[in-house]
Parts: C-alpha cells; structure tokens; sequence
C-alpha cells in the first residue's frame, strides 16, 4: 500500500509545537509508514532542532520544499513547507502574541486546503493557543470549530481516544452554563450516531456505547435535574430505534471507569471537562521532581469533517516551551492514528 501523506501543522510559534515535532521526526517508524510532511516556519523549527540537540537528543535536518510532491520522507530529515508567516528572530518561548496566533491559523488553514485537494490524505496539529488566536481577530475557541467553519461543516463532535478508551463530546469549548443548555435531544442524538459511525470504520462490528448524565448520579430520577429525564432518554430511544447499542444515562461517576474497563467501546460525556478530566487523569503522569511529563497519552480526532484531522490531546504548555522538556508521546499516537484511518478511509 502506498504511504499516505500526512500533513503535520506546527501550532503556536511560542509553544511546544516546533519541539514535539522535531523529536518525533527522530523516530525511523513515521518515515516507514508515512510521508510526514510539516507545515510552519523554517526558523522556528531550526530553534527546535538546537534545542533538542542541546538536550542530547539526534540532529534533524530540514528539507524545505514549495510543493508536497517535492517532499522526499526521508528519515531524520522534515520535509517543510515554509509558510514565513512570522518574525521568527523575536519569538519569545511561552509569551501569548496574536502574531503567533494568527500564524498558527495559517498553517491549519494550509493544511486544510491540501487535504480537500487530496495532495495530503489527512492532518495532524500541534496545539494552538485560543487567546493568542482570538487577539490575530479570529472568533474561533480552538481547532475543532475552526476546522468545521473552513470545511462548511455542521454536524460534528470532538472524540478522544487513548487505546480502547474512547469519549466523544456533546458540547466543546463552551461556558458550563451554556453547555448544560446545549444537552439537548437532537444534539446527543447526532453525537452517539458519529461516535457509532467512526467506531464501526475502527472496525467495530457491534459498538456497545455509554452515554453520561449531565448531573450528579444521573439526576435521581429528576431530583438533581431534569435533563436526563426530557434530554438524554429520549436521544436515547430515538438511537435504539435505529439499532445503535446504546445505555445511559449513567452516572458521570461511574461511567469513564467502566469504559476504561472494557464494558463499554465509547462514552458520551455531556460537555468539555466532563469528558477531558477523565481522559487526562487516566494518560496523563506528571512527575514533581523532574518537573516533567512521564506520560501524555490520548489522541483527538474532529468526527464529522469531510477531512482527517488527529491532533495531541495537550496545548502549548508554555511553562515548557524552550526548555526541551516537552513529551512528544501524544503527536506520535496522533501521527499513527491519521495514519490508520488514512489507510482504512482514504480521501
């Protein structure tokens, strides 16, 4: 089968981005079962590629190209297509600039265009940085809805996945009193129909899903709420109607663990943190006295777009950015993800 090409964007210039990217192109495995192909700025990643070196990891060359066609793959060289989209020479590592964020939008939105022309077969990105995007006067809380406004799509949902634990998101990046108003029937319904839909193209023949209350203990039969009761049951009926496998609502407290165990193939939470505090604590490990990251598993994926899109599951972490600390364990998983569904859902 012929190597798909992925296209990996850079994220915030003052971020992590640049150094994840650099170590991870140290692995002989993505230039085996991909053509990675990088989009972002020459200088930054050259700042990368010292900052590793100087941190005792394997020098990385650059092979600037203006073409994906031009890209070669080969291992321990990245192949970049060099936007210059910012004064690299005065980039402060961990400082909020809206130039590095408009500059990380330009490298999604590069991306993006490569992949509808089908001159890359799916995306990855690196972590961008909302306030930073927002002050560059893009309205956009994170990459998931800026991807959906530049594909034209509307129906979509953020899932995230570290091995067989899976959680896919009624609601995103929104205030909590805005997102318990969001638990809505027609909403959960579609986002249990995407999270059966990408299960099945996983290779799932019979997904079982669980769907989360959005209050303590499931709501108590309408003691603590009564969005379980006129929101969540009846999405749930609507879905077994048409044959999804799907229970819920089950208590937030309990739910995560069981899916985690292996009783259920996907959990739908009701809104952001509900969904991401149970994913971090399960792959995330932060050492005290290294003052590092041992572990940043999980990987997300926008369901929906007419486009791959895997991306980490961590931001820029500024308090690391240019010390060569930053784990780069969640682009790898992301890189290999885009890459199975590159090979299982070709563009």
């Amino acid at each position: 089968m012929k190597k798909p090409v992925i296209g990996i964007t850079m994220g915030d210039p003052a971020g992590i981005g640049a150094e994840i990217i650099v170590k991870a192109f140290s692995e002989e495995e993505f230039s085996r079962i991909c053509l990675p192909l990088v989009i972002g700025e020459k200088k930054v990643l050259e700042r990368a590629i010292d900052l590793v070196k100087d941190a005792g990891g394997e020098r990385i060359s650059l092979h600037c190209i203006s073409a994906v066609e031009e890209a070669g793959g080969e291992q321990g060289i990245i192949d970049l297509l060099d936007l210059n989209n910012i004064e690299a020479d005065f980039l402060t590592y961990g400082r909020v600039d809206k130039d590095c964020g408009k500059a990380s939008i330009g490298y999604i939105e590069k991306a993006i265009e490569l992949a509808l022309k089908g001159e890359i077969q799916a995306m990855v990105t690196a972590p961008i940085h909302k306030e930073a995007v927002n002050l560059a006067g893009l309205p956009y809380p994170g990459h998931t809805e800026f991807l959906a406004a530049l594909t034209g799509t509307r129906d979509y949902a953020l899932m995230l996945i570290d091995g067989d634990f899976r959680i896919i998101h009624v609601s995103n990046h929104l205030p909590l009193k805005q997102a318990c108003e969001e638990v809505k029937k027609e909403r959960i319904l579609k986002v249990i129909r995407l999270g059966n839909e990408m299960l099945k193209k996983l290779g799932k023949e019979n997904p079982r899903i669980a769907v989360a209350g959005l209050n303590p203990h499931a709501g108590e039969g309408g003691l603590f709420g009564r969005e379980e009761i006129e929101e969540i049951v009846p999405a749930l009926e609507l879905a077994g109607k048409e044959g999804i496998k799907v229970e819920g609502p089950i208590p937030p407290d309990t739910i995560f663990s069981k899916t985690r165990g292996g009783q259920y193939d996907l959990a739908v939470a009701m809104y952001h943190d509900q969904g991401h505090i149970a994913m971090k604590v399960a792959g995330f490990t932060y050492n005290r006295e290294s003052d590092r990251w041992t572990s940043i598993s999980g990987v997300n994926i926008t369901l929906g777009l007419p486009i791959i899109r895997t991306s980490v599951d961590h931001g820029v972490a500024f308090d690391q950015a240019g010390k060569g600390t930053a784990n780069p364990q969640s682009l790898k998983e992301a890189i290999r993800l885009a890459v199975q569904l590159a090979q299982k859902l070709p563009c």
